[in-house]
């Protein structure tokens, strides 16, 4: 099916979300859709999949104009959607959530349960997903639950598939397993209509290339052209890809956490006999497939979480079992994994969340009043110096962009003296341009001498900043590996292959890795969005 869309607009009262906006997608073509945060991507796919109805323009669908109001009207036309967050009820079998919504019906009211398990094995066997249809969602690991959408997607005769930043919780191997199957769809004549940040999958699987910046298309590109003048075009300025970064300046040991354990309220084991030394002037990455660990540990050595055994001191100092607010105040600087519920107050002023850690201390409030003046005049500065594209500092940080406001945190965390950093996925989310300043103020807070933890599912984002990596698999760390490490054996590592094994290239199959890369449903991974 040839998908037309002609002069799309979509207006937010005097705000264009897309201005004049002209895409095909022709018949088994993979098409990219790239551009920074906010410049129109997810709205225009809304309105193709009916959610927004637009302003201006057409969608025609193999020559004949066609009008949708609601997804309801673009599943029956032939467009499915694989969301970046899975739209799966997780008690339910594959069977159950393939059908849902458009249940196979027996007799006058009975749905026809064989019906629904035919069609899962039919649509399984032909693209070999390999996918049981009485198995529960939530037990499945995400690669599995990603092709229980996609077969959820064509069980409604999708001839239209978009596919939302579809690789965002996937090991490598099941990212180029997922790329294969993508290519495999596109061969059998299935359009596909690719949002994602990633270069490099774009340029392994492309057909044609749409860059789309502040609500209008800049350019159409080839796979073959280079990452840095796909990332030039998204931003509108060039762009350096590479960080820069230079060998480390080792210091002594600065963190030193030994044996901590973590055992749940229902009594699962979330940590098991962690143990790990960072050096000042050294990033130790944190990597693992979402939900074995990471998030936890950076949690219990920020003090959000309470280990259950093992110590965690940095220059000599414990720190488990303190608050956050001790912890920070030792020095810790702590940029959250989920920078809207733990990273800032919505409600509240740019410059007053740039004080949020300090306001009770001079020079921001002196016995229990704040100084507006040094607020403001705080909020200037850094605002200049992490470049945040603001209106006023006086705005609601809930105005800012994902980016704008990610740097928002940054400089609140980097301006005051640091003795540790602890970044958990700094960049999910953002665009290239501002993933290019977030690392490097990472790597300058290195190049100072202090020791800094990331932890990220990105390996892209581990490739440019670790010096060495802690691969995490449920809860424990598997090994400690250069920074310079090949993905490939990282990969086999996020999926529970030992170190040795992964080094020599050896372990399970890539299904039983996938299988394996994951928690029992007792612990399962959480499905969440990706960056860089």
């Amino acid at each position: 099916m040839r998908l037309d869309l002609q002069g799309i607009s979509k207006r937010f009262g005097d705000f264009y979300a897309n201005r004049d906006i002209s895409i095909t997608v022709g018949p088994g073509e993979i098409h990219a859709l790239l551009g920074e945060n906010g410049a129109g991507k997810s709205t225009l796919m809304n309105v193709l999949y009916g959610l927004y109805q637009p302003d201006a323009g057409q969608i025609v669908l193999d020559g004949s104009p066609v009008k949708f109001s609601s997804p309801r009207d673009a599943m029956a036309a032939g467009i499915g959607m694989v969301h970046q967050h899975f739209m799966l009820v997780p008690v339910f079998t594959v069977a159950e959530n393939v059908v849902l919504g458009h249940e196979p019906i027996r007799g006058p009211d009975l749905i026809d349960v064989k019906a629904a398990k035919a069609l899962v094995r039919r649509i399984s066997g032909e693209f070999k997903f390999d996918v049981d249809p009485d198995a529960y969602v939530e037990n499945l690991p995400v690669g599995v639950q990603q092709r229980v959408e996609i077969i959820k997607a064509l069980s409604t005769e999708a001839k239209i598939l978009i596919l939302d930043e579809p690789t965002a919780v996937l090991t490598p191997q099941e990212t180029d397993e997922l790329l294969g199957i993508m290519r495999q769809l596109a061969d059998r004549g299935t359009s596909i209509v690719f949002i994602t940040h990633k270069l490099r999958e774009v340029r392994a699987v492309a057909d044609k290339i749409t860059v789309i910046r502040l609500g209008r298309v800049v350019g159409n590109c080839r796979p073959t052209d280079s990452p840095a003048e796909l990332a030039s075009l998204m931003v509108g300025r060039p762009v350096e890809l590479g960080s820069g970064k230079q060998p480390p300046k080792l210091g002594d040991v600065a963190l030193r956490v030994e044996g901590v354990n973590l055992v749940s309220a229902s009594g699962a084991a979330e940590l098991t006999d962690i143990s790990l030394d960072v050096r000042g002037g050294e990033i130790l990455a944190l990597a693992g497939v979402q939900g074995n660990g990471q998030t936890v540990l950076v949690e219990t050595l920020i003090g959000l979480r309470k280990p259950t055994a093992g110590s965690s001191k940095l220059n000599g100092e414990e720190l488990g079992g303190r608050s956050v607010r001790q912890v920070l105040g030792a020095g810790v600087g702590y940029v959250p994994e989920d920078r809207s519920r733990d990273g800032m107050i919505s409600a509240l002023s740019i410059a007053e969340n740039l004080v949020l850690d300090q306001f009770d201390r001079p020079p921001f409030g002196h016995f229990g009043a704040l100084d507006v003046k040094a607020i403001n005049q705080n909020a200037t500065t850094q605002i200049k110096a992490f470049d945040v594209r603001a209106g006023s500092a006086l705005d609601p940080i809930s105005t800012l962009s994902g980016g704008n406001a990610q740097k928002v945190i940054l400089a609140r965390e980097l301006s005051r003296e640091l003795r540790l950093l602890i970044a958990a996925n700094p960049t999910r989310g953002l665009d290239v341009g501002s993933i290019e300043t977030v690392h490097a103020e990472i790597l300058e807070e290195r190049n100072k001498g202090i020791p800094v933890i990331v932890a990220s599912t990105e390996l892209d984002e581990i490739a440019a900043l670790a010096d060495r990596i802690a691969v995490m698999y449920r809860g424990r760390i598997l090994g400690v590996v250069p920074g310079d490490t090949p993905r490939e054996v990282l990969g086999l590592m996020m999926a529970g292959v030992p170190l040795e094994a992964a080094q020599a290239g050896q372990g399970a199959a890539p299904d039983q890795a996938a299988d394996s890369a994951h928690p029992p449903a007792s612990a399962a991974p959480t499905v969440e969005g990706g960056a860089a």
